[in-house]
């Protein structure tokens, strides 16, 4: 008898902890909520947390709503890589080690330049294309050149040289660019079509805008509005590895290689530039134009986190420890205060598990 009554007791205590853990979660979330709502974290457009492929948070901000397409900037970049990564496991493109100049047998920028002829398709995911071009910094920023170009994919392959390619990080949407016209060429269609094809219907993705150059060439780097809903459903497909539905939209093995970042890029920590006191800063890596970097909290938890990004606070985070993706958009534009979005993780999000 004696044992029984102190089994229910162990049982009616482990019920109560769950109770309370459970109670100071979501006391988290709606903490976040009236700090959001009061404007504490600035120019916040829309913050969606989902967490075992439910919704557990969903809010819109400043005339924002559901339906309401955001540009996501250099976020789509990571699109972008799932693209390539389909077009690969398709066999159109044979490898991420296949010549770049493979594709474009006509175009007279490769005769020109040793080291053009050397760069691969990898070198474009991992931002080491060479190109004399640097955003990141905002050294030497060849996209503003770009746009005023009828044909963008040929101004980012006649762009001149710096480094061998392979060797140096530097940060250039004209990479991206490239990637896109590589999937034209793969797959002799536009990469609009290829795109909708192979990718967002199978997603069930129907509303965007994207926005293509004079010549018809869709912008890969950038320039293209989604609703955050269907952001989180790209989120959910890399939290996934892969997989839609019970279907496989891309390989397993194109998502472990694609997300599995090991290029350091230096003092570029997005929570120390948050200036977040919730949480440590840690080094971030770049992998194929996905990021990774761990968020460590002041209270002693800590998350690797995959992430896409871009200019203003738009942003794609997967963390699969627990089998969560956020998404943020902000109209935080050319400024630090888009990195508050892992502020707000590491103080509300996380602390709520």
């Amino acid at each position: 008898m004696h044992h029984s009554l102190t089994l229910k007791k162990f049982i009616l205590h482990l019920l109560l902890i769950l109770v309370v853990t459970r109670a100071s979660g979501q006391n988290k979330l709606q903490q976040m909520d009236q700090d959001l709502v009061a404007g504490l974290y600035p120019n916040v457009h829309s913050v969606l947390v989902s967490q075992d492929s439910k919704t557990q948070y969903e809010r819109y901000f400043n005339d924002y709503n559901a339906d309401s397409l955001h540009d996501t900037r250099s976020a789509f970049k990571s699109i972008t890589s799932l693209l390539i990564g389909i077009a690969i496991d398709k066999g159109l493109i044979k490898s991420v080690d296949q010549k770049v100049s493979s594709f474009f047998p006509e175009d007279t920028a490769f005769a020109a330049d040793r080291l053009k002829r050397q760069m691969r398709v990898r070198d474009l995911l991992e931002m080491r294309s060479g190109f004399d071009c640097e955003e990141w910094n905002g050294t030497r920023d060849c996209e503003s050149e770009m746009e005023k170009a009828q044909d963008w994919v040929k101004f980012s392959l006649d762009l001149p040289m710096k480094t061998p390619p392979g060797t140096a990080w530097a940060y250039t949407s004209c990479a991206s660019m490239v990637l896109g016209g590589i999937i034209e060429k793969a797959s002799g269609m536009p990469v609009t079509q290829f795109a909708q094809a192979h990718l967002f219907s199978k997603l069930g993705i129907t509303r965007y805008r994207w926005t293509a150059d004079p010549s018809g060439h869709g912008m890969t780097a950038g320039s293209f509005f989604i609703r955050p809903q269907d952001m989180l459903k790209i989120g959910q497909l890399v939290l996934s590895k892969g997989r839609w539905q019970g279907t496989q939209i891309v390989s397993r093995a194109w998502m472990q290689e694609s997300t599995q970042a090991h290029i350091l890029i230096p003092e570029g920590s997005f929570v120390k530039t948050s200036r977040s006191k919730a949480a440590v800063p840690q080094q971030v890596y770049y992998g194929y134009q996905w990021y990774n970097e761990v968020i460590k909290t002041t209270s002693g938890m800590s998350f690797p986190v995959i992430f896409a990004s871009g200019n203003g606070g738009q942003y794609i985070l997967i963390i699969r420890q627990l089998k969560m993706v956020i998404v943020f958009t902000q109209g935080n534009y050319g400024n630090r205060t888009a990195k508050q979005a892992f502020d707000v993780v590491a103080k509300y999000i996380l602390p709520s598990n």
